[in-house]
């Protein structure tokens, strides 16, 4: 029960005790003063409750892109030469609405949104590509990904990699595992490089980069560097390995999905990626299964780039 706290005015019993009652009744009205119980303070939405958000404003943005894919579109280019699409910046609202207009206390990163170092000061940050594979996804190839993250403390914590084109929809939570249209998924246990499937330009492997030559190996090109890396965490590719630049957006979601199906994933040398940092550009990536992982870094960590 709420309690009231009233402030009486004291009553002297004089002369006029009826008009002295009158007079109570009206200070008692201007005087009283009532305090609201205490608001409780709102408690943080769980991961659970996150991890629902999440996968639903993911589902939902496949469903918008697909209005997109495969049509004549607007096309512009970006700063740096890469295209961007005007499915790319609906995406890019429609996943802000949906992920940060209901968690405000939560940073945004997004490649297609201005980078606010705000973001910083928070504890969990939406990690989000709207359309990772741009290039795949305006040449028709149904090679492109929704990508989105929740990274809490600069480790991923929630991941959502997500296909329409093909209906493939990866996701994970830290600690419970990795799953595709909800059954779960392991990455590869190969121990050794030769015969191989390796995620990655085939004319990688022939460079003058390498100290020794490489076995024989199988390569796969894949646009999308999210979509690389669940086809590695669902053990349809034994390893993906980059040596050019990526940017937290690529990676967190699929890097948590990897990490969950019992793979590895880092930088060339072997360390991990960390999250929500004042650049959000990494060096490289080389992810697998935990066996095989070790002697992909044996070779990327004597590379000099």
């Amino acid at each position: 029960m709420d309690v009231v706290n009233v402030w009486y005015a004291p009553l002297t019993c004089l002369h006029g005790l009826e008009n002295s009652s009158e007079k109570f009744r009206e200070s008692s009205r201007a005087e009283m003063t009532a305090f609201k119980p205490a608001e409780r303070p709102q408690t943080a939405p769980t991961l659970e409750e996150d991890y629902a958000l999440l996968k639903k404003a993911a589902r939902e943005a496949g469903e918008l892109a697909l209005t997109y894919f495969r049509k004549s579109i607007i096309v512009k280019r970006k700063i740096d030469g890469s295209e961007v699409s005007e499915a790319d910046l609906a995406l890019d609202v429609a996943l802000k609405l949906a992920l940060h207009a209901p968690r405000p206390d939560y940073g945004w990163l997004s490649e297609e949104t201005e980078d606010d170092p705000e973001r910083l000061k928070h504890r969990r940050v939406w990690v989000v590509d709207p359309i990772d594979g741009t290039n795949a996804f305006l040449r028709h190839l149904p090679e492109w990904t929704v990508s989105a993250a929740l990274v809490e403390d600069g480790v991923p914590a929630l991941g959502v990699v997500f296909n329409p084109a093909t209906k493939e929809f990866f996701h994970a939570m830290r600690g419970k595992g990795a799953f595709l249209n909800d059954k779960p998924i392991a990455a590869s246990t190969k121990k050794t490089l030769d015969g191989a499937l390796l995620i990655a330009s085939g004319g990688l492997f022939k460079k003058k980069i390498w100290k020794e030559p490489w076995p024989e190996v199988k390569t796969r090109w894949v646009n999308s560097v999210a979509y690389r890396l669940a086809l590695v965490a669902a053990g349809e590719a034994d390893a993906t390995i980059s040596l050019s630049a990526k940017c937290e957006w690529d990676l967190a979601a699929a890097a948590l999905i990897v990490e969950e199906a019992g793979g590895t994933i880092t930088d060339h040398h072997g360390e991990a990626h960390r999250y929500n940092r004042a650049s959000p550009r990494f060096t490289s990536l080389v992810a697998s299964g935990r066996a095989l992982h070790p002697l992909l870094i044996e070779r990327t960590d004597r590379v000099d780039l």
